[in-house]
């Protein structure tokens, strides 16, 4: 129940929608109730062959004004009195019309009200995941599926929403509804009523066995579509590899193993879901022939306290009782469904971002000095990636990473922007300590390319703009020329409006990575962090856009990962990294003349990161 109520915490404020919602759902109850009620009158009405006796002996009211039965009696018979049989009966039967308008009219608001606080509830708790799903560090993302964040965020919250709100709903409304009616058998037969009473439970231990495990099985096949998810992502991501390397019938049969094991999941709880109804609907009728029998046998006896038109009214009523019930019954089964899947979205929200602004967090300093790392240690789990690092980036300066695969380059370049926090040891930016800054504020003096070309289903002129929501055209068009891309971007059919499709996959790689450099040039931060920017470039285009880096580089301080030779040659200072450490650092020259690893990776021109 915890985990419910904290679910529906996310229906703030949820007085706004309870109290119309209460007001109208008990009047729609009132009224329900009254037009079986109502019945009896009606065949009172009907079948009434003593108004000639009731006028001349008179009419007494009764004294108990809980006797329904005796007060519609009386009312009948005073109504054939003063307007005749005919009369009576046109009356009886505007009443009826009057209540189920009522009764209608309130349950159709009654409804829109609960529909608003479903979707306010979605709004909210969806808002609520993806606000902290882009909170966590970069390297939660490492160690998660994507699918299955996509399908917390999306079908999970969905369920909730569906499940949740719709069990509140029966929570209040057929637990009325059901007491309404057994007040109501109560005033017409107590005798049946407790009858009726004893054997009703039967059928909710029978109904409650069948949904015992139905919360279970929803945790499992939450879990199982977030997998079949994540397979859908990879291959879509992948599809030309997976083309290239005929690797097709393989990742079919990955899915397919996946969606047969869902398949399962689904129709066991279906299964169960479904025998409820009928179970339920069999015992309700079983239970109706034990209410007829019963009744029965009192009117066949003489029983003076239960005549043929309030019988009638009594079974008409009862087998309404089996509605609420049943509807408390699939209820049960339904928040076992939607608890599963709101401790799976629970989990996510809960999740704490291990890269957090202090709470004395200050806004950082226009950057002039430098960055200095300071005995600097990181590892992914128990592997150390980087040993010790200290390293000094004077402002002004560009400095060049070099190594082999692994050496930790592109780690040590993310830990600058705080996408991970240092294990051991601190960075400084201009002599503070870049925890105790807010990552917002030194992050705006940071531009950054990366390797892989990140770009967003959105128009040229919005990805460039991308961290400039307010530029104008004169300032995304003088970017993207620096970058080396107004030209392809004028021959693309709309121009800078023109959409790149998911990914930018409309663009060849070239074209993707001269966007994301015209992204990081409209920014024209102090700092520059480039994860060789120039990879996807062909020679030519390499060229003109390394003499336009080389220009937007001066003046200020850059980090850049480097591959090339062309790239890191003019760079004021080279770090070459090897398992974590740093081995060397100089410029090109003197580092020649070192001759250590630097020397052996020119001349083997491989500088993989």
């Amino acid at each position: 129940m915890k985990t419910y109520f904290r679910l529906l915490s996310f229906a703030k404020p949820i007085e706004k929608f309870a109290i119309p919602y209460i007001l109208t759902t008990i009047l729609a109850i009132v009224f329900n109730t009254l037009n079986l009620a109502l019945l009896a009158p009606l065949l009172q009405t009907l079948f009434f062959k003593d108004g000639n006796q009731a006028v001349a002996t008179g009419l007494v009211k009764p004294q108990n004004s809980f006797d329904i039965m005796a007060q519609f009696k009386y009312y009948v018979q005073l109504a054939i009195q003063q307007y005749g049989t005919w009369g009576a009966l046109q009356w009886v039967c505007v009443s009826i019309i009057v209540s189920v308008f009522l009764s209608n009219l309130f349950r159709y608001l009654s409804q829109r009200i609960m529909e608003n606080l479903r979707a306010h509830t979605l709004l909210n708790l969806r808002r609520a995941v993806f606000n902290n799903v882009m909170n966590l560090h970069w390297g939660y993302f490492n160690n998660e599926r994507k699918g299955d964040i996509m399908s917390k965020v999306s079908s999970d919250v969905q369920v909730v929403q569906f499940s949740v709100t719709s069990t509140l709903q029966v929570v209040f409304k057929e637990p009325v509804q059901l007491i309404a009616y057994i007040v109501m058998l109560f005033m017409i037969s107590a005798k049946l009523t407790l009858f009726a009473l004893l054997i009703i439970p039967i059928s909710g231990l029978i109904i409650g066995h069948l949904v015992k495990r139905l919360r279970q099985q929803a945790v499992a096949a939450q879990q199982s579509l977030g997998t079949m998810v994540s397979f859908l992502d990879e291959a879509l991501s992948g599809i030309k590899i997976i083309k290239a390397f005929n690797a097709t019938p393989w990742i079919k049969d990955k899915f397919d193993t996946e969606n047969q094991q869902y398949t399962r999941l689904i129709k066991a709880m279906a299964r169960r879901q479904q025998l409820a109804s009928p179970v339920s609907e069999f015992l309700g009728v079983a239970v109706v022939c034990g209410i007829v029998l019963y009744g029965g046998y009192l009117i066949l006896n003489g029983d003076t306290g239960l005549e043929a038109p309030a019988f009638i009214t009594y079974i008409a009523l009862f087998s309404q009782v089996m509605r609420p019930a049943k509807a408390i019954t699939d209820s049960f089964s339904q928040i076992h469904q939607g608890i599963a899947a709101g401790e799976r979205v629970l989990e996510l929200i809960d999740l704490q971002s291990e890269v957090i602004d202090d709470s004395t967090a200050k806004q950082a300093p226009k950057f002039k000095k430098s960055i200095k790392f300071e005995d600097v240690s990181f590892a992914y789990g128990k592997r150390k990636v980087l040993k010790e690092i200290n390293l000094v980036l004077e402002a002004g300066q560009t400095v060049a990473l070099v190594g082999p695969s692994g050496a930790g380059k592109s780690t040590l370049m993310d830990l600058i922007p705080r996408f991970m926090d240092p294990h051991e040891g601190k960075i400084l930016f201009d002599g503070h300590d870049i925890k105790q800054l807010s990552m917002e504020s030194f992050r705006y003096q940071m531009g950054i390319v990366n390797q892989e070309s990140i770009l967003f289903n959105d128009t040229i002129f919005n990805n460039i703009a991308f961290g400039k929501p307010d530029a104008t055209e004169e300032e995304v068009i003088r970017a993207a020329e620096i970058a080396n891309a107004h030209e392809f971007i004028t021959h693309t059919e709309n121009g800078y409006q023109t959409n790149i499709g998911d990914r930018g996959l409309k663009l060849s790689g070239g074209q993707r990575q001269r966007l994301c450099i015209a992204r990081a040039v409209l920014k024209n931060p102090p700092i520059m962090l480039l994860d060789e920017a120039t990879s996807a470039l062909d020679t030519e285009s390499e060229k003109l856009v390394q003499d336009a880096l080389s220009k937007l580089m001066q003046n200020r301080t850059s980090l850049v990962i480097a591959h090339r030779l062309s790239t890191i040659q003019n760079a004021d200072k080279i770090v070459v990294l090897e398992a974590g450490k740093i081995v060397e650092e100089g410029n090109h020259q003197e580092l020649i003349k070192a001759n250590g690893l630097y020397r052996k990776l020119i001349e083997m021109q491989i500088f993989n990161d």
